[in-house]
């Protein structure tokens, strides 16, 4: 017995020594853990800047350090099951009534068969040939002497007609194909055409495709409750310069400029118009952006300053002892011109801006994407269990609230709106320990007005998804036909890219609507303004 106890005591002695050897082991693989998930960190901060630094010696636009969030997609609703009975027919059999022509085709079978009658079988083809027109075009002198020759059909430009146009503004527009290829595929059909001829047919004589993308941009800041914005890299003359997209659910128009400043978004969004006005709107806008109130009380007038240019209006600053050559000082100033002419000519109103937070966006009333708010988790990178847990524990209540959400914006409820309130405040006011995670919840909680807009307008969008869904065109443009040379290209480019997306939001065919209006027969496609408004 006395032997026994001993041996039990040894092997307690020793299982002992192995477990404290066993936890010094597993604090020093916990620190060497730490250790290697510090340094993980630092390389991949480090790759993520050698990326930058090779696109931006490249010209391109450096990549997100972060993936996209899945956020939206995964709160989503599951789709019912559909209701039997009610199947969609498949294949294309709903064209059968537009039957362009009818040929019998003969059967050689032996003699003494009966006819028994036909059996249809409809076929779908596109005929596509090449035509050299001859016009013999009538001349004739008037009796005080004048040359009075028959005009050629609409649309025929340089000894092409309006076919071949819509043909190449479709493919380059809609199709993204190059000028290079157009002239290749144009050849090989039969016509006999040059690159810099179908370069011009894509960019010159758009001035009635301009005036309507400026029209269709006018009825959708005046007609919409809401719009999405965004912008992204674009190259011009050799040059970086940015494509703004401004759009919603029934309109989307691109301006490609140099800059992606707040002047630049505000004249954006002024359109046309030229002018700029002092009145209360704009004072409101000085208030708004903290400016010198002696600065106020020498520009404010009993009635409103209107400029028909920039150039009245410095000049006018200027005979108020305003320095015009300080930047800064009078782009505020030229900020508030504009935005005081958006509002006399009766732009935006109450329309809320939906942006990524991006500075120049944050104008008017302004409401903030979910997703890129959620999406900067992705930026945080935790070197320890206990803050990656956090991490996972703060974005699962971001997902849980951003899909009540949406399911409260499909039966908007006034009587809910304090409990998403406060709910927000217990998520956004939480303390978890790992610094970088509490400063983004306190900045984020600083923007609980933007975040929570749709509280205030249920038919607002939680983010700009539309948007970035529509600069994909532009950047698939940017990288298959790299940038563009003259103004005429940067502006066809930015017009043909704004109509072909409308039409698409509005339910129309981009090809029956260049051929309206090209004046070919065929649909007609009434002005797309107009049914911008319509749909509002």
């Amino acid at each position: 017995m006395r032997s026994l106890v001993t041996g039990l005591l040894e092997r307690a002695e020793q299982a002992e020594v192995r477990l404290a050897k066993l936890e010094a082991e597993n604090a020093a693989l916990r620190e060497e853990n730490a250790a290697l998930r510090l340094e993980n960190t630092r390389l991949k901060v480090e790759n993520q800047l050698l990326r930058d630094e090779i696109a931006r010696l490249k010209n391109l636009p450096p990549r997100p350090p972060f993936r996209p969030s899945g956020m939206d997609k995964a709160t989503d609703d599951k789709p019912g099951v559909q209701q039997a009975g009610k199947k969609k027919p498949r294949g294309p059999k709903l064209d059968v009534k537009r039957v362009s022509r009818e040929e019998v085709l003969r059967a050689n079978v032996p003699s003494g068969s009966r006819f028994k009658g036909y059996k249809s079988c409809f076929v779908r083809e596109l005929v596509l040939k090449a035509e050299l027109v001859h016009y013999r075009r009538e001349c004739w002198i008037t009796p005080d002497g004048k040359t009075v020759i028959a005009p050629l059909p609409a649309g025929i430009i340089g000894g092409y007609g309006p076919n071949v146009r819509r043909l190449c503004l479709m493919l380059h527009a809609q199709g993204q194909v190059t000028t290079g290829r157009l002239a290749t595929l144009l050849n090989d059909v039969g016509f006999e055409i040059s690159k810099r001829q179908i370069v011009r047919l894509l960019t010159k004589a758009l001035d009635e495709f301009v005036a309507e993308d400026a029209a269709v941009l006018h009825a959708g800041l005046v007609s919409s409750s809401y719009v999405t914005v965004d912008d992204t890299g674009a190259r011009h003359a050799h040059g970086n310069f940015y494509t703004t997209q401004i759009g919603s659910d029934h309109f989307t128009v691109f301006r490609t400029t140099k800059s992606k400043s707040r002047l630049n978004f505000l004249s954006l969004l002024r359109g046309n118009y030229r002018d700029y006005v002092l009145n209360d709107a704009a004072f409101e806008y000085l208030e708004e952006r903290r400016g010198d109130p002696g600065l106020f009380a020498r520009l404010r007038t009993f009635e409103p300053q209107g400029f028909c240019n920039q150039v009245p209006f410095l000049e006018y600053l200027a005979g108020k002892g305003i320095d015009i050559f300080d930047r800064q000082g009078i782009g505020v100033l030229a900020e508030a011109g504009l935005w005081g002419s958006l509002r006399h000519h009766g732009l935006l109103g109450d329309v809320v801006i939906v942006s990524d937070d991006a500075g120049q966006f944050r104008v008017g009333n302004h409401a903030l994407c979910w997703v890129h708010s959620e999406r900067l988790l992705q930026k945080l990178m935790p070197a320890k269990p206990k803050e990656a847990r956090s991490v996972t524990l703060i974005r699962d209540l971001i997902w849980r609230f951003y899909k009540a959400l949406k399911a409260w914006k499909q039966k908007p409820s006034p009587q809910a709106i304090p409990g998403f309130r406060r709910r927000f405040d217990r998520i956004f006011t939480l303390h978890t320990g790992y610094d970088a995670l509490d400063q983004l919840l306190t900045r984020l909680h600083r923007r609980k007005d933007e975040l929570l807009k749709v509280l205030e307008y249920p038919h607002i969008p939680l983010h700009t998804n539309a948007s970035e869904n529509d600069l994909r065109t532009v950047v698939t443009k940017r990288k298959i036909s790299g940038g563009t040379l003259s103004r005429d290209g940067r502006v066809a480019r930015d017009t043909m890219l704004g109509l072909m997306k409308t039409c698409k939001k509005l339910g129309l065919s981009f090809y029956h609507y260049l051929g309206d209006r090209l004046g070919i027969s065929g649909q007609t496609i009434p002005p797309l303004a107009g049914l911008v408004a319509a749909k509002a």
